[in-house]
């Protein structure tokens, strides 16, 4: 059943929400690695709550760019398919799956969590193009910490292939090497309704949305990305309160990702 965005904001305010969490409660949480065996050099499924999301990445060999040729590229794609959510639609990218896959990539394009050059086999003639392609298999609202945490924990447990120089391909049933990351940034968002910051909205919330905040954090504690999204603005109180809460729940993810990824 649909909630009323009225009644939505009114028990926000009152400090309730129509499930019985708390507003900085995040429902339960369950991340499944190398969920993709066949296909992929990397995979997890995330869920949170009714909320699930599968990320798989995949590597091709491809030509460096000609202003860095000993650099390979990620390139984050986002699939917002209609079996997930009666209002995605099939066809091109729509701009909430352009969107999701902008921030998803931030966390971890700026924190240069993996080492571009790494993803080098020749100078100037070919590297790593790493993909990382989130499938959103159902949609009940905070899809972008659920697919962050499925990028990480598919990164972090996937690997590069071996390139086989004779026959000019990839090996994809030979190991290089593990895919290496030199920072472990985890995202969480913050959300504003009715003047209170809530946390892990269901999709019924997300329609009373005032303002979104999406912060990744490495793990030294340093603000790697961060993303304003919505209209209304957030003052200078409500964003330290917000970082200081959107810290303490990262910190809880990160430890979700080392169980999951062992």
């Amino acid at each position: 059943m649909k909630l009323n965005e009225k009644d939505i904001k009114k028990k926000v305010k009152e400090g309730k929400r129509h499930d019985g969490r708390d507003l900085e409660e995040y429902r339960d949480i369950e991340i499944e690695t190398d969920y993709i065996h066949e296909t992929a050099e990397g995979s997890a499924k995330v869920s949170i709550g009714d909320t699930q999301v599968v990320v798989g990445v995949s590597t091709e060999v491809e030509e460096p760019y000609d202003d860095r040729p000993e650099s390979g590229t990620i390139v984050t794609n986002a699939e917002l398919a209609p079996m997930a959510d009666r209002e995605f639609e099939s066809g091109p990218p729509q701009e909430d799956g352009v969107e999701l896959a902008r921030v998803v990539d931030r966390g971890i394009r700026e924190s240069e969590a993996i080492d571009l050059q790494d993803l080098c086999i020749e100078p100037g003639e070919k590297v790593y193009t790493l993909f990382i392609d989130v499938h959103v298999l159902n949609n009940d609202g905070n899809l972008i910490d659920a697919s962050s945490l499925a990028a990480m924990a598919a990164l972090k447990s996937g690997y590069l292939p071996e390139y086989d120089e004779d026959e000019g391909q990839l090996d994809r049933d030979s190991k290089w090497k593990d895919i290496e990351l030199s920072t472990e940034p985890v995202t969480a968002t913050a959300r504003m309704i009715n003047g209170e910051l809530v946390f892990d909205t269901t999709k019924d919330e997300e329609e009373a949305l005032d303002a979104r905040m999406t912060v990744s954090i490495d793990e030294n504690d340093q603000v790697v990305a961060m993303q304003k999204g919505e209209i209304a603005p957030y003052s200078t109180l409500e964003i330290v309160e917000a970082m200081e809460k959107v810290r303490k729940k990262t910190s809880e993810f990160r430890e979700l990702l080392e169980e999951a990824v062992e």
